[in-house]
């Protein structure tokens, strides 16, 4: 366990929880192992398992068939999934073998129901997210008209 609250200490979502804030947390967290070409989230699909931190090797973001970014240990994704069951945004897939730690929606719920200031940092950092991206995509307008 003490592994655990250490990884979830270094995303930047998680680095102002308290000790114990960080132990029920991780609670919730399971470890999974991906194969290389394996899809965690697929764009427009649903999924119950909602966000997901990047212990060990690597994944692609691609959005509309095109990647869009890269991942790497420390890095998340699907924080948007915590909050409500929507379509997935972009597809994640493993360039090789992945290690990530994994919380379901309903995991984190339950959390957020027992930490409201915890949820509401998650929306704080949401916010600033959707914010970079809207300005994201009205730079790539700007370029392209």
């Amino acid at each position: 366990m003490a592994k655990l609250v250490d990884e979830l200490r270094q995303v930047p979502l998680f680095s102002g929880l308290s000790q114990r804030q960080l132990k029920q947390l991780a609670r919730g967290f399971k470890e999974r192992e991906f194969r290389p070409g394996t899809s965690m989230v697929r764009q427009g699909e649903m999924s119950g398992v909602g966000f997901f931190v990047i212990t060990g090797g690597e994944a692609s973001v691609s959005v509309d068939g095109m990647e869009v970014a890269k991942l790497g240990p420390g890095d998340h994704f699907g924080e948007l999934a915590l909050i409500s069951e929507q379509v997935r945004s972009a597809t994640v897939t493993a360039e090789g073998p992945l290690q990530c730690l994994v919380m379901a929606f309903w995991d984190f719920r339950r959390f957020a129901k027992e930490n409201p200031d915890v949820t509401w940092k998650l929306l704080q950092h949401l916010v600033g997210l959707l914010t970079e991206e809207r300005n994201r995509r009205a730079q790539a307008a700007l370029q392209t008209s």
